[in-house]
């Protein structure tokens, strides 16, 4: 029943006071405000991070060649070095071949689901009068859409027919087609198309429309937007002489995998063929490794700013100190009368104990709200969904409490030891 009277009391306290109440929890306000928003960008980001790469396949294992490291590219200090001159273009002898992928598939068949095949043209353009997009020209396998995440949304993907034959067909994106074609997508079907990367034509007929996925890195307007044409893998090998060569590939694994420890199985099953190669050697990671890597940095770049951002509840912890010190030195005659009828120093303390909780308390709530909102719209501004942990919300209101505690004791103590005789004299 105490504990009731005593918040009554510093309610009435803190409404009576409601500029000065304003000003002292100003510091605690912009401290969990600032914390709360931190937080909540900070797992916006990792979330619409998270749920891009799920989408691209986390678990799927990218295999690729990589230069070898040798003993003189390192220097004192162990790190590995290279200028461009010392880089160099793999051989015909270095990539990977038919024989090596058969034998993979063969020796892992429970574990692997498809192997996704792609390879480059470059980048270019392609114009209809004065529209122009901006597109990448990638050859790709009859497996590539099985770890990837494409929706169609007119004509057909390409077939195996046209994929073995190495055919000049195309699937674009609905981007491609709303600055080429007014968005018309039946209209763009069977249209033959002439893209242009560097000197070179290349002439295409469309089949097929797909839904472009904006990613977190797409920062460009929607009409410069550079996306993909697909097109089957045999009409780039053609094109860049390399037939049953690759120089890279993505392991579409099954349900129940774990990519990590396969993810290593992998790179052992292939430095059978490289460990005689001086220059080359096999490299393999796993979207789901990158996750975890950029969802381990976000976490410790959210911790510091809020380190940094909890500065300010400590200087609001310090004007609460300092305003309960005054409303002490402003109602000591209070003091010294109800020392007088008998309450005792536990009561005394306790009474502006509880008053410094609720000051830190309304405050916290104050920066709860302010935090979210302004998460919110830092969420919204970078394109992504507002995501406030129940969590962080718990542990800012526990550190008001805290605050109010630890801040709040030293002017409570003051009080509950004045000498009522000396109060009452108080003026």
């Amino acid at each position: 029943m105490l504990i009731l009277e005593n918040i009554a009391l510093a309610f009435t306290a803190l409404i009576s006071n409601k500029m000065r109440s304003l000003l002292t929890m100003l510091g605690i306000i912009i401290g969990i405000g600032s914390v709360i928003a931190i937080v909540t960008v900070g797992n916006s980001l990792s979330n619409s991070i998270s749920s891009s790469m799920q989408s691209m396949g986390a678990n799927n294992i990218m295999v690729g060649l990589q230069q070898r490291e040798t003993e003189e590219e390192r220097t004192e200090s162990g790190m590995a070095f290279r200028g461009p001159e010392r880089y160099r273009e793999p051989t015909e002898e270095d990539y990977f071949t038919d024989e090596m992928l058969s034998a993979y598939l063969e020796n892992y068949s429970d574990e692997v689901k498809a192997l996704s095949i792609s390879d480059s043209l470059g980048q270019g353009q392609v114009t209809r009068g004065t529209a122009y997009a901006n597109v990448s020209l990638i050859g790709v396998n009859a497996c590539y859409f099985a770890g990837t995440d494409i929706t169609m949304l007119t004509g057909n993907m390409l077939t195996p027919k046209a994929l073995s034959g190495g055919k000049a067909v195309a699937m674009v994106s609905d981007y491609f087609v709303n600055n080429l074609f007014d968005g018309d997508q039946e209209e763009a079907l069977g249209k033959e198309i002439e893209v242009l990367i560097g000197r070179d034509f290349y002439a295409l007929t469309i089949i097929g429309v797909y839904e472009y996925q904006q990613t977190m890195m797409s920062f460009t307007s929607v009409k410069d937007t550079r996306t993909d044409i697909y097109v089957p893998l045999g009409y780039v090998q053609k094109k860049n002489h390399m037939f049953g060569k690759y120089s890279g590939f993505t392991v579409v694994t099954n349900s129940g995998v774990d990519s990590s420890s396969f993810m290593t199985s992998t790179k052992r099953f292939f430095d059978r063929w490289y460990h005689s190669n001086k220059d080359m050697t096999v490299s393999a990671f796993s979207l789901e490794s990158m996750v975890s890597a950029l969802t381990d940095m976000m976490d410790k770049v959210s911790i510091a700013i809020s380190v940094i951002a909890g500065i300010s509840l400590l200087v609001g912890g310090i004007g609460v100190m300092n305003i309960m010190m005054v409303s002490i030195s402003e109602r000591t005659r209070e003091i010294g009368t109800r020392k007088a009828l008998g309450a005792t120093n536990g009561s005394i303390r306790l009474q502006f104990i509880v008053e410094a909780m609720v000051l830190c308390l309304v405050g916290g709530v104050f920066g709860i709200l302010l935090g979210i909102g302004g998460g919110a719209l830092g969420a919204k501004l970078l394109g992504y969904e507002a995501s406030p942990t129940i969590s962080s919300i718990l542990i800012s209101l526990l550190f008001s409490l805290a605050i109010g505690v630890f801040f709040g004791f030293y002017p409570a103590n003051k009080a509950a030891q004045m000498n009522p005789i000396d109060a009452l004299r108080y003026e």
